[in-house]
Parts: structure tokens; sequence; C-alpha cells
């Protein structure tokens, strides 16, 4: 199967949505907690794997600007886990060669959080093989909304404004837009992830909970995209 990837068009920039760890988690019998530490898990394998796939830049919606909303104690888990799983992981990250970006607001996360993933993005900075991708407090309108505001702030004037202007003032400022996003969990929709970005995406909807998505269900996502004609409006 791999061979016959590597042989078609591999898209370079994959957005995925990790949904339905709660859902898997209560399949099972198990608290959300335990479905939210099996999807790190999987993420683990699916950025590992990615990369041998020849995807260049991987992007991982972890946690939402709607998220908050949830109960108090699965949110503290949550800053909690990814705290702990960045730091165990940044050796690897810089060994590897991954460039790391946070996508999001710094503003509303956890002091320890914030600076284990600014580190990790200072200590990355220079790497080139991959660009790995976290969202954690994002939310689309709220990155434009944050664009906006930067342009007022620097005085840009309205007859100033285009488009590459703003894709220069987005969290995504310099990385390509994606070629592919995939939702997990049957789950029919976006919810706002990259919404000037992915104008030209195209997307592959798994029915898996992102706890059981597997290298072959990318394998298959990859394969599905290969079959496709992009025209870009042309």
């Amino acid at each position: 199967m791999g061979k016959i990837i590597t042989s078609r068009i591999i898209p370079q920039h994959v957005v995925i949505i990790p949904d339905g760890n709660r859902r898997w988690a209560k399949l099972h019998g198990l608290t959300p907690l335990e479905g939210h530490k099996k999807g790190l898990e999987t993420a683990l394998k699916v950025v590992r794997g990615s990369r041998n796939l020849g995807v260049k830049i991987l992007t991982l919606w972890g946690f939402s600007t709607e998220n908050w909303r949830r109960e108090p104690p699965e949110v503290k888990y949550l800053m909690r886990i990814y705290t702990l799983f960045f730091k165990k992981h940044l050796k690897e990250l810089v060994k590897e060669g991954v460039r790391f970006n946070w996508l999001g607001r710094r503003d509303r996360v956890p002091k320890m959080l914030k600076q284990i993933l600014e580190k990790i993005e200072e200590a990355t900075a220079k790497n080139t093989k991959y660009i790995l991708n976290i969202c954690i407090d994002y939310g689309g309108r709220d990155e434009l909304v944050r664009a906006v505001k930067n342009m007022v702030k620097s005085g840009i004037k309205p007859s100033a404004v285009n488009e590459d202007l703003i894709s220069q003032n987005l969290d995504t400022a310099g990385i390509a837009d994606p070629d592919l996003l995939i939702r997990t969990s049957g789950e029919k929709r976006i919810s706002g992830v990259m919404p000037w970005q992915t104008v030209y995406t195209e997307f592959f909807f798994s029915k898996l909970f992102f706890p059981d998505f597997s290298l072959a269900e990318l394998k298959r996502a990859i394969a599905d995209y290969s079959s496709r004609q992009r025209r870009f409006g042309q």
C-alpha cells in the first residue's frame, strides 16, 4: 500500500481535526479523559507516519476556542496532559528536524503550557525537514479577528489591504495553505478551522473515531486525494 501511495500525488500540507475521543471512550466504557489520552497516542503515530509518507506539513487541532466551555475538570486535564506530552517529546522534535508551530491564542492557556510550547518553537525554529502545527486555543474566526487587529494596530491603510497582507497576519504566515483536510468520527463539517487557508483544500471525512485512526486510514485519505483533479478555480 505504501508503494502505491508514494507513486501518486502526495498532499504537502495535511490538516487533521481529531474528533471523537469522548465518544470512543464512551463506546469502550471509559472516561472522557482516557479517550483524550488515547487520542494523543494516536496523534503521535500519525505525526511519525505522515513524515514517512512524504507529507511535509501536518496540522493537528488540539483545543478550540469553544472547548473552554467544557467541564472545568476536563479542560484542566487537557491542559495538563498537553504540557506533559510536549515536554516529553521536545528532544525528539529537535532531533528529527521538525519545526514546531503553535497556532492560536496565547493569553488564556496555563503559564506552564505556554512556556513549553514557546520553548519548542524556539528550539525547532531552524529545522526544515518537517513542519508540525498544533492548534491550541485556536478558532478560525478568532484568528481572522486577531489578524485584522494586528493590521489596524500597525497602522495599515485600508487601501493597502490585500489577500497577501491578510495571509501574512494569520497564525500560518509563511506556511503553505492546506492541500488536504481530514476530519474523523464521521462528522462532515470543518468547524471553522482555517477558513481563509482552506478555500481550495480537499476534504476527507473518516468514519473512525480519532483513537481508532491509523496509518492505513491516513493512506486511504491520501489515495483518495491523489485521485482528484484540483483546478483552483481555473
